[in-house]
């Protein structure tokens, strides 16, 4: 059936979907309204679609979000179907901005799947940053984890079968399941705060787990409204703001000429010691933080890859094959 809905080719290709994500994981684009068209449309309150230059919109789109005029963004949305660990849920959850509906344990069995990290996720507690992981662990100490890990699954697993084969109510038959088990939902969210969502979860500063699920939707994204993709990785994601201290750490050694040109000054000094920045204001966090943003690092393409995407009959397969019921 023909629609007079404006639709993304790209997007079209990978309706439905499911890519997977982690172990067990994954990402589906259930369905999407608008594109960067409709950004553009928004943002002029126009009523000709497909009427305008391409290289127009992108400038529009870019200026937009180059001087975070955000409400046109607003008039897209992507809802995505998405299975992953409690405790990456847990962490998603706190973007409030979205329509969630969660699989629920007290009205259907949970599948009895749990998420367990590879040998190069394993790490150490980071010493600096007290809610990361920072050097690798050793194989002995990760082939232990995974054996206690096991354990306390194959128990939680036993136990929630026979609380269920008891007709215990399931929604307390749940209440043991650890936190690596998987759980899944619908969840729809407007373009100018998923990509907000994607910046703070794409950020190499993620929990790698949730930044696997991230990386997935915003290749989702770059198929929905490209352009607005584009603008996100290039002022965003890529991009960095500046404190007043650190503009005027920078204007002691740049300055803007009549003609548009910024040039080193002459009558400034040829570099800036920590010391110096610190006299201009930033504390030793922040000068540290200040040099990581003057550094420029490759971004991912978050180009998806098709031979890995699987349909809704393959996953809820995979998942039926997980109930308790298929407990021997």
């Amino acid at each position: 059936m023909e629609t007079k809905r404006p639709t993304t080719p790209e997007a079209e290709e990978i309706l439905g979907g499911y890519f997977p994500v982690l172990d067990h994981g994954f990402v589906a684009l259930v369905d999407y309204m608008g594109s960067d068209e409709d950004v553009e449309r928004a943002a002029r309150v126009s009523y000709g679609y497909g009427t305008r230059k391409r290289s127009a919109t992108r400038g529009l789109v870019r200026y937009l979000r180059r001087h975070r005029h955000t409400t046109p963004s607003e008039m897209v949305e992507l809802k995505f179907h998405c299975a992953m660990p409690m405790f990456v849920a847990r962490q998603w959850i706190r973007h409030r901005t979205a329509s969630v509906n969660e699989y629920s344990g007290r009205y259907s069995l949970m599948p009895l799947l749990f998420y367990r990290p590879e040998l190069e996720h394993f790490a150490l507690q980071s010493g600096s940053n007290r809610q990361g992981r920072e050097a690798a662990a050793s194989q002995p100490l990760y082939e232990e984890a995974v054996d206690r890990w096991e354990r306390t699954r194959r128990e939680a697993s036993r136990d929630y079968g026979w609380l269920v084969g008891e007709d215990v109510a399931r929604e307390l038959a749940r209440i043991d399941l650890p936190l690596s088990t998987y759980t899944q939902w619908y969840w729809k969210m407007d373009l100018h705060n998923l990509l907000h969502f994607l910046s703070l979860r794409a950020d190499p500063h993620a929990q790698w787990e949730i930044r696997e699920f991230a990386g997935t939707m915003a290749g989702m994204v770059k198929r929905v409204a490209p352009l607005s993709f584009e603008a996100w990785l290039d002022y965003d994601l890529g991009g960095a703001s500046f404190s007043r201290a650190e503009l005027g750490a920078l204007a002691r050694l740049l300055e803007p000429e009549s003609d548009g040109a910024i040039r080193v000054r002459t009558d400034g000094p040829e570099g800036l010691s920590a010391e110096d920045l610190e006299q201009v204001g930033l504390s030793s966090r922040e000068v540290r933080e200040f040099g990581a943003k003057l550094r420029s690092e490759d971004l991912p393409s978050f180009e998806l890859d098709l031979s890995r995407m699987r349909t809704a009959e393959e996953v809820s397969e995979k998942m039926e094959e997980a109930l308790p019921d298929s407990l021997e």
